[in-house]
């Protein structure tokens, strides 16, 4: 049997405000589909925050034996600064100050994007599709919003009617906004603009003599506008009505909002039945900007070349750190909380190492059934990967009990213990064991028990100054102990 059919996942729907009990459309099978990026710069390090939650979430799903085909777009065809309707798109812009060719663009940073993903030990979606491999897909979904009278040509654009649609439909039903207050906010149009109304958006855009990237369509010879091929790539890997739709919380409006307008206006059903968004990273209390200088982007914080970090991260620590906030929060990505992040990082790897190497005895200490319920109890709360963690911790703890003898464990306990957490700490977070990984890791993690084990001798003896001599040279050599009731651990810095 499945653990689907014994695990049950309530998880927060952005549509309704609510937790929600996940019930497939289908049953075993789960559809998800998650904005990609638009690549015309290196990846964004709240980009990573925004898709490693959904890799989280994607790993989830495949460990309690769903079936999921998930579904992250590559926008390849550039859409307009500002996201708005008028001006340069950016993928051309960069391609004209760099004098390339706007696929050139694309490649190097497609490539740039996966090179990270990989660096963070991202699973591939089971498809990624390209704005400009689905033209075709783009141009019929436009053609239904005119058949169905939800959108109007001007002058070869194509624009979707957002207040033909709300007099059936609502407008706002995701982002809760009302298309009254839009109205009322909304600067009036100056003339020049080919737009009925300010909250029309782009379907299709004439594209201006010097716009390189072009196709051909019934209206002109221009481009499809950046909420359509969203629409378009979701309903065709998907279906027109499928189970998850995933995104960073700035896409919730317009791009979100826009997509579900689509969907209405050409097929007649809303697209999605649980939206999920990820919140903000934020870099020491502040919005990240490269404007301001308050920006750090993957390369730099994993090489430690840059101003704000005090030494380089591993990517597992990075990934480690992200996992401790609620993918619904706001995280704060700071010196001090990558610091002790790596600290329990290596604590938790620690535990892993020594689980081979404990004694079992008649009876456990350590309701191990308990716990391994509680772990999923927490992925099952909305993916609540702080209490997960939290619960690891509390695994590790009685580890190193075992260990120094205070505590016991059957031979079945620990078989259990070794399976749940590596489970949890491997396939579902995601994380490397980087001690596993190193050179010599094994034997370093050896070597340094054994001091360990000399220094608890002299201090036994009272022999405080051979205890404090091993503590010191290890510190030196950037091995730091940590003492702790339960026993001493080791982080390498």
């Amino acid at each position: 049997m499945s653990l689907y059919n014994t695990q049950h996942i309530k998880l927060y729907n952005t549509l309704t405000g609510e937790k929600e009990i996940f019930q497939p459309i289908t049953d075993g099978y789960v559809g998800m589909y998650v904005c990609g990026p638009t690549v015309y710069s290196n990846v964004h390090l709240g980009n990573v925050r925004t898709f490693m939650s959904f890799d989280m979430i994607f790993r989830y799903l495949k460990h309690l034996g769903y079936k999921v085909r998930y579904v992250r777009n590559i926008t390849d065809a550039g859409h307009l600064e500002n996201d708005a309707d008028v001006g340069e798109d950016k993928i051309t812009k960069k391609a004209r100050l760099e004098a390339i060719e706007p696929m050139e663009i694309v490649q190097r940073y497609t490539v740039d994007f996966h090179n990270v993903l990989n660096t963070f030990n991202f699973l591939p979606p089971s498809i990624e599709p390209t704005a400009t491999g689905h033209i075709i897909e783009q141009i019929e979904l436009i053609q239904s919003i005119i058949d169905n009278g939800f959108a109007y040509t001007v002058n070869g654009s194509v624009y979707f009617d957002v207040h033909k649609y709300n007099e059936s439909n609502e407008y706002g039903i995701l982002s809760k906004r009302k298309l009254e207050d839009l109205i009322h906010n909304t600067r009036a149009l100056d003339g020049q603009s080919d737009k009925k109304n300010p909250q029309d958006f782009a379907l299709w855009k004439k594209a201006e003599p010097t716009h390189i990237m072009r196709w051909p369509s019934p209206w002109s010879d221009g481009f499809p506008g950046w909420h359509l091929e969203c629409t378009a790539m979701s309903t065709k890997y998907l279906g027109d009505y499928f189970d998850i739709h995933g995104g960073g919380m700035d896409l919730k409006f317009p791009h979100h909002e826009c997509e579900i307008a689509q969907n209405q206006a050409s097929k007649g059903q809303a697209p999605v039945k649980y939206w999920m968004h990820a919140n903000m990273l934020e870099l020491n209390g502040a919005r990240m900007s490269k404007s301001t200088g308050n920006y750090i982007n993957p390369a730099e914080l994993l090489s430690g070349d840059n101003d704000i970090m005090s030494k380089a991260y591993n990517p597992s620590v990075i990934r480690f750190f992200m996992m401790q906030a609620s993918y619904r929060s706001v995280l704060d990505l700071t010196d001090d909380g990558l610091s002790a992040a790596e600290k329990g990082f290596h604590r938790l790897m620690d535990a892993i190492g020594i689980i081979d190497n404990l004694k079992t005895n008649s009876s456990s200490l350590f309701n191990i059934t308990d716990w391994k319920q509680k772990c999923y109890d927490a992925m099952n709360d909305d993916f609540n990967t702080p209490i997960l963690i939290a619960s690891l911790f509390e695994a590790v703890k009685f580890i190193n009990q075992v260990k120094d003898g205070s505590a016991t464990v059957t031979p079945e306990d620990l078989a259990l213990l070794k399976e749940t957490i590596e489970t949890f700490v491997f396939d579902v977070l995601g994380l490397i064991n980087i001690s596993k990984e190193s050179a010599g890791g094994n034997k370093l993690i050896g070597a340094v028990e054994i001091l360990i084990n000399l220094r608890k001798d002299a201090r036994l003896n009272k022999d405080f100054a051979l205890s404090d001599k091993i503590r010191d040279e290890l510190a030196e050599a950037g091995i730091q102990l940590n003492d702790s009731r339960e026993g001493t651990t080791f982080t390498t810095n």
